[in-house]
């Protein structure tokens, strides 16, 4: 197990910390992936042979220091390849480091959907399940020709290769933007659409106003939705141009949530993160000769201004204010 894959317990309002947690996991080797908002992965095998200690080890010192410089718990999962090492991740939890041995991925493996597999989308995930092939274990004992005949011939090989724990992914390093991000709570499981809407449209102003505070734009909005089971859908939408308009981030974030087609999905929380962030100053805004739109800004900039006076809940969006 050379891979580590963590999730750092960041709150939205920290996640403009993931670059300083990058920084502890760098000390132990330079091959980290940032995975934002809350995740990152690391290659270890220079680490192994210079601390003299494997990967389940190093992890255990790694969480320790998270929680002793930053504050921030994690969980983390190891495995000889990025895919075995994220797959992990979803059995671990905080405290406690899920590991899979080169020679036991094919049997943590077996039992999973199909589905689980990065990489396995719906409509695949469909068409498998359609001819029996539900589980990784059936996919892995399947002839390659048959997956070949069903999804095609290079997709067939990866897919037979993942199922059968060959992991032939890399952590490629790379840099994390900074960001900016609000949550949403519910006091209980809500069914309600209206107060799904209700809260994307507050969470969309606290960001816009936050953003024009910095005066900062972004590039691309994302929306996390976690659910009463735990899980959670994020979708992510690259801006027609960067913005810290509120009435434009309300817009992209009502596309993404009708994209999600939820149905009485029992709605644990609602968030909004604001993702490759730039100097306002850089940015360029498309006129429109729309005048309710100049309008809109304009009022917009007044409301900022009493915000700053007589704090963020002196002008809200009628909606909000019942």
């Amino acid at each position: 197990m050379t891979i580590l894959c963590v999730r750092f317990q960041l709150p939205p309002t920290r996640e403009a910390a993931l670059p300083e947690l990058l920084g502890l996991l760098e000390e132990f080797t330079p091959v980290v992936e940032a995975l934002p908002p809350d995740r990152a992965l690391a290659d270890l095998r220079g680490a192994e042979r210079y601390f003299k200690r494997d990967a389940v080890e190093l992890a255990s010192v790694i969480r320790v220091r998270a929680l002793a410089l930053h504050g921030v718990d994690c969980a983390i999962g190891a495995g000889p390849g990025p895919m075995l090492a994220r797959m992990a991740l979803k059995d671990a939890r905080p405290g406690v480091t899920r590991s899979v041995p080169e020679d036991a991925a094919a049997d943590f493996l077996a039992g999973r959907p199909v589905a689980a597999l990065p990489g396995v989308g719906a409509a695949t995930a469909r068409v498998l399940c359609e001819y029996g092939l539900d589980t990784l274990g059936r996919v892995a004992a399947a002839p390659l020709s048959t997956l070949q005949r069903l999804v095609g011939a290079k997709p067939a090989r990866e897919l037979h290769e993942k199922a059968n724990g060959v992991d032939r992914g890399r952590v490629v390093p790379n840099g994390v933007s900074r960001s900016l991000a609000t949550e949403r709570p519910f006091t209980r499981d809500e069914l309600d659409p209206d107060r799904h809407r209700r809260a994307l449209l507050s969470a969309a102003e606290e960001l816009g106003s936050r953003l024009r505070a910095l005066d900062k734009v972004c590039r691309t909005l994302t929306l996390t939705v976690r659910y009463a089971d735990r899980t959670a859908t994020t979708r992510s939408r690259t801006l027609g141009e960067p913005t810290a308009h509120s009435a434009a981030l309300t817009r992209a974030a009502y596309g993404m949530y009708e994209t999600l087609g939820l149905q009485r999905a029992r709605v644990r929380s609602i968030a909004l993160r604001a993702e490759g962030l730039d100097p306002a100053e850089q940015a360029s805004h498309q006129l429109t000769f729309d005048p309710t739109d100049e309008k809109l800004r304009r009022i917009e900039e007044a409301a900022d201004r009493a915000r700053a006076r007589f704090g963020p809940l002196a002008v809200l969006p009628g909606a909000l204010a019942a």
